[in-house]
């Protein structure tokens, strides 16, 4: 329930605007307090007075307005909610949010505030699958922007596709999960690894892998958002650092156990980086070409990061995960290494080409554990960090009540 929970709902424009009328009548069913700001868009397809009748509240339009500003500033809009709700959430306005733009009521509201964002895309599936918007959906991620749907289904103009925002079931749901596990980890320690690791040949080349990061940080980041107080090993990656996680950077799978073990003891490891199996002996100098000669590597096996952290005696964290990055028998390979590890969890994906899963933004999981293997639909790889973050915060409330 959201009883005293105090929601800034903003509505901007496009046919799902009709949709924000039933989203305040169900905020308001649970106990919520819903003011409401329409922009420009908005008001071609609902009227301020719907909005005010169902929310009982004044609805807002005009950035300028000297009533509005003499009654109730702009500023004070966003500082005294508790959540911000972009419900629908246009391409135009997610971009304006990305830019941090504020030439509107609603935009200026949004760069204000320092409390939690909820947006509910919705748009034409072009405008939805073009690369700006997905940029833009990135950005406010990383800025721990929180997000709901949208989904697949009938849009406007007689056509079909991803873009249908979400219902308003759907996002008050949403809402009360943001409310319920705001700290569900709060007092837990978390270690996640991230990205690959650059194994030297010599002082110019180095043996590694396609490993983008983009999941390990995402995991991060929703750990975060739950009240975990958590430490990012990072390989080398592009990805930018996770807001109020702390971040390693480290470059071998060396590197990368010795910063795992200095973080111990922790609740929580999330073994998410492509750790190179092998590293070469190495060398100070430049290997030369020589004609008609071809040079041979001497590898040496890595550091199990995983294995070691699964068997670290007294510190040992509470719960391990892992991952199983597979090609082929994905799930049968993941339970064979969830035992051969010595760990809690494996999330094995498909990482073939055929998926781009690798430097992709979607992932397909498959979570094995003693019970067996939980199959989760295709996410982007923010949702596969937010969905682990919740199963894991249940895992502990579960053991909580044992």
């Amino acid at each position: 329930m959201l009883h005293g929970r105090r929601i800034l709902l903003i509505i901007s424009g496009g046919i799902a605007a009709y949709k924000g009328l039933d989203l305040i009548r169900r905020l308001k069913e649970r106990g919520a307090s819903v003011r409401c700001v329409l922009t420009a868009g908005a008001q071609q397809f609902i009227t301020p007075l719907s909005a005010a009748a169902l929310s009982g509240e004044k609805a807002y339009t005009d950035l300028f307005s000297l009533t509005d500003e003499s009654e109730m500033g702009h500023l004070r809009l966003a500082q005294e909610s508790d959540l911000l709700v972009v419900a629908p959430a246009s391409a135009d306005l997610l971009a304006k949010m990305a830019g941090g733009l504020a030439d509107d009521l609603a935009s200026t509201a949004l760069l204000a505030t320092d409390k939690p964002i909820l947006v509910a895309p919705a748009m034409n599936f072009r405008m939805w699958g073009h690369a700006a918007t997905q940029a833009n959906l990135a950005t406010l991620a990383a800025r721990g922007v929180k997000r709901i749907g949208p989904n697949s289904g009938p849009l406007a103009e007689n056509e079909s596709g991803m873009g249908r925002m979400a219902e308003p079931l759907e996002i008050v749901a949403a809402v009360e999960a943001i409310f319920a596990g705001a700290a569900a980890l709060t007092g837990k320690r978390a270690l996640v690894t991230s990205g690959p690791t650059h194994e030297p040949i010599d002082p110019v080349r180095y043996i590694a892998n396609r490993s983008s990061g983009k999941q390990g940080h995402a995991i991060a980041a929703a750990l975060v958002q739950l009240g975990a107080d958590c430490t990012l090993v990072s390989g080398p990656t592009e990805e930018p650092d996770p807001p109020g996680v702390k971040v390693v950077q480290v470059t071998t799978a060396r590197e990368m156990l010795a910063a795992c073990e200095t973080a111990l003891p922790v609740d929580i490891a999330v073994c998410a980086a492509a750790v190179a199996d092998w590293r070469t002996e190495g060398t100070d100098a430049k290997l030369k070409k020589k004609e008609g000669t071809i040079p041979s590597l001497t590898l040496v096996e890595n550091p199990d990061i995983l294995a070691r952290l699964s068997q670290a005696g007294d510190r040992r964290p509470k719960l391990v995960v892992g991952f199983a990055a597979e090609t082929e028998n994905v799930v049968a390979n993941a339970q064979a290494k969830r035992v051969r590890k010595n760990c809690d969890w494996i999330l094995a994906n498909d990482v073939s080409p055929a998926t781009g899963v690798f430097g992709g933004d979607q992932n397909t999981i498959h979570l094995v554990d003693a019970q067996g293997t939980e199959d989760w639909p295709s996410l982007t790889k923010r949702d596969v960090g937010e969905r682990l973050a919740q199963r894991i915060a249940a895992f502990f409330k579960a053991e909580k009540s044992t």
